[in-house]
């Protein structure tokens, strides 16, 4: 029933967007209820991990399972997934008639579908299937404002992730034939807890070949450098809310994706071989994210580079053992509710000042003073300033790379952090201060949509002072998955 709760109501919630003709604000308002099913269902699956429940299982061959990762990543999901339909476009009494909001509320309500499905797949095939799925749900939005740039970037977006998506499907193939080749044709042999159990007995060099595919095939999907190129234009060009989406959610399901192979590989071979991967394309990810984020004079551009750098710490995280994961996953925690955030404060900024360029916002304190304040207080959590999560959660990542031994890597990595925190400051204060510029009204676009961010506030707060006994729980669990 749970399953049925976590993916039905944004399946009726298309339905009525296409159905109800000419588009209407109440079927904006109906589908951010409904997303408050799949969220209190994925707030179930956690809590069923929490008190130590065996994992459900949902559908023919058991389809579906919810282990610990697989709650811990529902609720980032479905909790972004609310606050983008309560605050996107369509909603208010004078919803734009020029935007195409039909499409608009169908895409994105499949497009989280896709991702709850990827998060929730047993089977490694349906998994797949979900992430390509996510791709062409969320490429008709992208244009949402027709522009050229706008449907350039939708089409350099679906060109690199299909062919990312491609490579992580021959990857996937490779994994099945050696599990078939080995054992036959095994009942659900495409589970992925058929596959951990059989790992030890695979083939190490079939599963080196698929593990390369696979991650950079789902790499492509992260935005793990160098399969990166399409963040900045995808992000600079779609609505805000869904930015917002694909700078967290969609991040953490592609993520998600290459940890589960990750395990399995990891029981196949006896060498740190998926770690040093991890690690080389973490650290390019931060190299070329410090050096963007310096040149950069777009601010939504700015947010994608941010993207990308975390994307590397991630990658660092997954590869240093029980602790680096720890830390990973509390970051991935941070980083959805942080770079989230900021988008839909940065969507309040463009519609005021009717740009995405950093030289063209100017006293922005003067001009939206609540808006101002919280993008202050928000990035300067997301580059790890006290008291903000991330802040923790860096802290005990540069902590497992000293207690693996990386000294050199930490040091490189503090180096690179420095030089995007610089920058992060520098163009904020651009941003912040100064006379506001003519022609813009002050006053906040809407005082509804500031309210409801700062729970998202309470969460970085709360986890940068301390760690929830729940949470706590529930990442240690995920980390016995992760790091066995």
């Amino acid at each position: 029933m749970n399953f049925i709760l976590l993916l039905a109501p944004f399946l009726v919630a298309a339905l009525l967007a296409a159905v109800v003709r000419p588009y209407h604000r109440f079927v904006g308002w109906v589908n951010a209820l409904l997303s408050l099913l799949p969220l209190g269902a994925a707030l179930r699956f956690a809590g069923a991990a929490i008190a130590g429940s065996a994992a459900p299982t949902f559908g023919p061959g058991e389809m579906l399972r919810a282990d610990s990762l697989s709650a811990l990543l529902m609720v980032c999901v479905a909790g972004v997934a609310t606050l983008t339909l309560l605050l996107g476009p369509g909603l208010e009494r004078n919803a734009a008639a020029t935007l195409p909001l039909r499409r608009y509320q169908i895409s994105l309500n499949l497009f989280i579908a896709a991702m709850l499905l990827t998060v929730s797949a047993n089977n490694v095939a349906v998994m797949w299937i979900a992430v390509e799925a996510t791709t062409i749900f969320s490429a008709f939005i992208i244009p949402l404002t027709l522009s050229k740039a706008a449907v350039e970037a939708s089409w350099k977006y679906i060109l690199i992730s299909s062919v990312g998506i491609a490579l992580a499907f021959t990857g996937t193939v490779l994994g099945y034939f050696d599990f078939v080749t080995l054992s036959g044709r095994a009942e659900h042999a495409l589970n992925w807890t058929v596959l951990l159990d059989t790992a030890p007995r695979l083939h190490p060099e079939v599963m080196r070949l698929a593990f390369v595919f696979i991650l950079i095939g789902y790499g492509t999907k992260a935005g793990i450098a160098p399969m990166h190129t399409w963040k900045p234009d995808a992000y600079g060009e779609a609505p805000a809310p869904l930015a917002a989406l694909m700078s967290s959610a969609l991040f953490a399901t592609a993520m998600y994706a290459i940890v589960r192979w990750k395990v399995v590989v990891d029981a196949t071979l006896s060498s740190n071989f998926t770690d040093n991967l991890l690690l080389a394309l973490g650290l390019l990810s931060l190299v070329i994210a410090a050096f963007s984020v310096v040149l950069t004079d777009n601010y939504k551009r700015m947010l994608a580079y941010s993207s990308i750098e975390h994307t590397g710490l991630i990658c660092f995280g997954l590869a240093l053992g029980p602790l680096g994961a720890f830390a990973a996953l509390l970051h991935l925690v941070n980083h959805t509710a942080g770079k989230s955030l900021l988008f839909f404060l940065i969507g309040n900024v463009e519609r005021k000042y009717g740009s995405p360029l950093i030289a063209n916002v100017r006293g922005l304190l003067k001009t939206m003073p609540w808006t101002g304040g919280l993008l202050a207080a928000t990035l300067l959590m997301l580059i790890g300033l006290p008291p903000g999560g991330i802040f923790i959660s860096e802290f005990a990542l540069l902590r497992a790379g000293f207690a693996a031994d990386y000294p050199w890597l930490m040091g490189l990595t503090l180096a690179l952090l420095l030089i995007i925190f610089v920058s992060f400051i520098n163009h904020l204060n651009k941003m912040l201060y100064g006379a506001p510029a003519e022609g813009v009204a002050l006053g906040e676009v809407s005082g509804w949509r500031i309210a409801p961010l700062f729970i998202f506030v309470a969460v970085l707060v709360t986890l940068g002072l301390t760690l929830p006994a729940p949470i706590a729980t529930l990442l240690e669990q995920s980390v016995a998955i992760v790091a066995r």
